[in-house]
């Protein structure tokens, strides 16, 4: 079990563990505002979908609290700005508008006269939505566990521990669950440029588990796959169109390729939050473009000559034929994915 909590709420304060300071420092961001909520989650000092939708959820809450010196019935009509607000601050990932849509959703069926009550009748949504999460990546981490052999070597891209959820995390939640079970696994984990968050938070995630891995730089997977190094790749989702196809971190339609031609199972893990059953296809997801500082600089440092134009999507869309399997917290999903993500679609 990880030794550290990185979303935590009390006394209508949210505190998040600091992702950009690790593996260096671990050090916490309390947010007292809706302000400092979405610049937590737009600076990624948040980041991973489901924990980005719990964040947004308590950050409901923040705005609620925040504008408690209006009326009720002026604060109820208010949540929708507050959820604009939210919605704002990181466009790919699904679960911030699934959690903000499921907090004004609820704020309506509130039936008291109260504000303050009615603030507490929000937290008990966010409440829920937070241990739900839990709940489902302990699923997904036992779900997954089904796939994974003994003495497997899989390769992982980007961070989705529980860095990137509430708990356990969902491909690294099918990691932790192998290794837990005594599959003697060992990992690949991608450093996942530009933002290194392969190597300063999933190593370090890693590492605290003691589970047995290596960090190589990007370029490096598709040597190991070709060379029959890698049994299994694990990617997480930051939202999944109702056929399957896949928005993950840059890069991982690449592996994605690669794996296909080398007959390397490829599986996406993610709770059904992360399906977008609006969608047809992944032409329809916007690719959220970051700042080329991220790809120019390191820290504070200049690596690249100032001027050059830079291309800096957050994201990239895996089709859904270059997909094994979609592990959710209600089963393995697979192909034909329209057909069969229906199935496990949760009740409205």
């Amino acid at each position: 079990m990880h030794t550290f909590k990185a979303i935590e709420f009390s006394k209508n304060q949210l505190t998040l563990i600091d992702q950009r300071a690790l593996p260096l420092e671990e050090t916490y961001l309390t947010c007292k505002t809706l302000e400092d909520v979405t610049f937590a989650i737009k600076d990624m000092v948040v980041r991973g979908a489901p924990a980005i939708g719990a964040t947004a959820a308590y950050g409901m809450v923040i705005g609620a609290v925040q504008n408690s010196d209006m009326t009720l019935d002026a604060l109820r009509e208010h949540m929708d700005k507050i959820k604009v607000a939210l919605d704002q601050s990181r466009p790919t990932a699904v679960n911030l508008q699934w959690a903000t849509e499921r907090m004004v959703k609820h704020g309506q069926q509130y039936k008291g006269n109260q504000l303050s009550e009615f603030i507490e009748f929000l937290k008990g949504e966010a409440d829920a939505i937070y241990y739900e999460d839990a709940e489902f990546c302990k699923a997904i981490g036992e779900h997954g566990n089904t796939l994974i052999e003994s003495n497997d070597v899989i390769l992982t891209h980007c961070n989705t521990g529980a860095l990137a959820t509430v708990a356990y995390g969902t491909a690294l939640g099918v990691i932790r669950e192998a290794h837990k079970t005594g599959k003697n696994i060992s990992v690949y984990a991608d450093e996942t440029r530009p933002r290194q968050q392969g190597a300063k938070l999933t190593a370090w995630e890693l590492m605290k588990e003691e589970i047995p891995a290596t960090l190589i730089v990007d370029s490096a997977a598709a040597t190991l796959i070709r060379d029959g190094k890698i049994n299994k790749i694990i990617v997480g989702a930051d939202r999944i169109a109702s056929n399957g196809d896949t928005a993950n971190k840059i890069g991982t339609f690449m592996l994605s390729v690669i794996a296909k031609q080398y007959d390397v199972p490829f599986y996406v893990a993610a709770p059904t939050s992360t399906i977008d059953y609006e969608i047809q296809n992944g032409d329809a997801i916007e690719i959220e473009l970051r700042s080329e500082d991220e790809v120019t600089l390191i820290g504070e440092e200049r690596i690249a000559p100032k001027g050059i134009a830079v291309y800096n999507p957050a994201f990239d869309v895996t089709p859904c034929e270059n997909i094994t399997a979609i592990v959710t917290e209600r089963g393995v999903v697979y192909p034909p994915f329209g057909k069969n993500l229906k199935r496990i679609r949760p009740e409205e």
